[in-house]
């Protein structure tokens, strides 16, 4: 019998060496997928690290650089304190190249494997906070860009799409499920990775250190044991697997967007659908992180004193008072987090009863309702419609994500979604942009010409509104492939024979392994290793949102 040595980490991350034998428990993948996808969300929660950043020299004040000083001599200064703005770029970096290193490497994960291509996300995400800790600890920026939002970022792209071929194919009966399950943890890192920087930059904090670099350490060594764990977690199916007495639903009707068919990664991109699809994603992902980014300060600026008890504008607030509102605007951003990971989860699984252009129509027509109300219940101080109004646009824009891996399977199949979905997510990376430079300047630019606080996000909600009108016509447009464009039978062969997946894969030493696996007892374990810290962040989100109420 084969055995793997700990010496031959290469072949133990071989995609060969990932195939499962027919005994497997399906079951296991999914808590593997949400080890990486945790441990990568930590990317909406370094916001958290912004203001302790801002004063690493100062410590208790930042210092400010002299207006003489010019960009450069900022990046490389290490006499003075970085702007805000300066460390915003992260978060810019993160998803410019998260989208596009899983466009650039989604054909090599397909090669490569899951196993494989989380490891090395694995490598990036943790080696990048690393590279940041060496940054912060000799107050260069620059090294901060490149540690977390580039080398960092290619591990975001890599790890966020390393499962989702695996689990479609995984769950063919359950594809929406599947895929929301995964993706659920990338929108719930941040409630765990957050709370948890910041009790770490407390614990190191000192008179001469706000404690940063020292977090970054400890959480790079934390990510990096849960995100190995997840990529040796995986495993893809034999071939011909199907889930006991599971039948195929039909295929090939008028209209119907699903197929047993597959379409190359080079002809899909290349499609009407895809650019469709493309579209639908962007202008969604656009409404949605316009919103995440101000949802605090618009809920501080619409309601001012009346989030405290007290009939007065935000202007006219103390700064005690504005203290106080703003720990209640935390609430309420812990409460879109909720709902945006829960909306992950619902969205998709429903998208598995209703079809996938059904649960986007909703998103868009029901968005488009929601968005263009928010004006009228600011006007109206309703506080609790408002809040609700938000909650179900976050669970959308969550939605928006966890539901197009199953949207790109039914319309080019399993074979290369992967890929395809790598190549989509550069309308992540655009909405990255476009969402927060459209809300922010809109904002700016009302302020500037007299509008008052409360009213300044009115047109604001009405352009996004629009922008989800032609979401929906997007999504209208969505066509089946064309069945001259499906991959031919020899042309699946051959790809299977570059993956390595028509060869027996030491079925004497996996069956045994497969078998002890299934046992329901290692199921529970390794859910309760992803759900106890997810739990632990809920409950801290869930203290904070209850300020709102009281």
């Amino acid at each position: 019998m084969s055995s793997i040595h700990v010496g031959h980490l290469p072949g133990l991350l071989a995609r060969e060496r990932s195939i499962a034998s027919p005994a497997f428990n399906r079951w296991l993948v999914p808590p593997a997928a949400l080890a990486i996808h945790l441990c990568l969300g930590m990317a909406y929660g370094f916001s958290v690290f912004w203001l302790p950043l801002s004063k690493a020299v100062g410590i208790t004040e930042p210092i400010a650089c002299p207006q003489s000083m010019s960009f450069f001599q900022e990046v490389i200064t290490t006499s003075c304190d970085w702007k805000i703005s300066m460390l915003g770029w992260v978060f810019t970096l993160f998803f410019v190249f998260l989208g596009s290193s899983a466009a650039i490497w989604g054909g090599w994960l397909e090669r490569a494997g899951p196993r494989k291509a989380g490891f090395v996300a694995a490598l990036c995400w943790c080696g990048g906070l690393v590279v940041s800790a060496f940054g912060v600890a000799v107050h260069q920026i620059w090294l901060l860009w490149l540690g977390s939002g580039v080398i960092g970022g290619v591990g975001l792209g890599l790890g966020y799409i390393s499962p989702v071929s695996t689990l479609i194919k995984w769950f063919p009966d359950r594809r929406g499920m599947a895929t929301g399950m995964a993706i659920m943890g990338f929108g719930g890192g941040a409630m765990i990775g957050a709370p948890l920087a910041d009790k770490l930059m407390k614990h190191f904090a000192t008179p001469t250190s706000v404690g940063v670099w020292q977090t970054f350490l400890v959480l790079a060594a934390i990510y990096l044991v849960f995100m190995v764990g997840g990529a040796l977690g995986y495993r893809l199916p034999p071939a011909g697997w199907a889930p006991a007495g599971w039948t195929p639903p039909p295929t090939g009707s008028k209209g119907s967007l699903m197929m047993d068919k597959h379409v190359h990664l080079d002809v899909a991109w290349r499609t009407p659908q895809f650019w469709l699809v493309w579209a639908v994603l962007t202008l969604n992902v656009t409404a949605g992180i316009g919103i995440i980014g101000m949802a605090s300060p618009m809920l501080q600026e619409v309601f001012g004193g009346k989030l405290i008890g007290i009939d007065a504008s935000f202007n006219d607030l103390s700064p005690l008072q504005k203290g106080q509102i703003a720990a209640v605007a935390a609430g309420f951003t812990g409460l879109l987090s909720l709902f945006n990971i829960g909306g992950r989860f619902f969205w998709a699984s429903l998208s598995d009863k209703v079809g996938r252009k059904a649960t986007y129509y909703t998103f868009f027509l029901l968005g488009f309702v929601l968005y263009a109300s928010v004006p009228w219940m600011a006007q109206g101080s309703a506080l609790a419609l408002f809040v609700g109004a938000f909650c179900i646009i976050l669970s959308m824009y969550g939605g928006g994500f966890s539901t197009v891996p199953a949207y790109l399977a039914d319309m080019f199949g399993t074979k290369m979604v992967g890929a395809i979905h790598g190549r989509l997510m550069t309308a992540w990376a655009t909405a990255g942009v476009l969402g927060p430079v459209l809300v922010n300047y809109i904002r700016e630019y009302q302020l500037a010409h007299g509008v008052a606080r409360s009213h300044a996000y009115n047109i604001t909600m009405y352009i996004l509104s629009a922008l989800l009108l032609l979401g929906f016509l997007c999504n209208w447009l969505v066509r089946p492939v064309s069945e001259t464009l499906h991959m031919s039978p020899e042309e699946v062969a051959e790809e299977k024979q570059a993956a390595d997946d028509t060869h027996p894969h030491f079925v004497d030493d996996n069956v045994a392994v497969a078998r002890e696996l299934s046992h329901s007892w290692r199921v529970a374990a390794a859910w309760m290793a992803v759900w106890i810290p997810l739990a632990w962040g809920i409950w801290i989100t869930l203290q904070k949102a209850f300020v709102m109420f009281r």
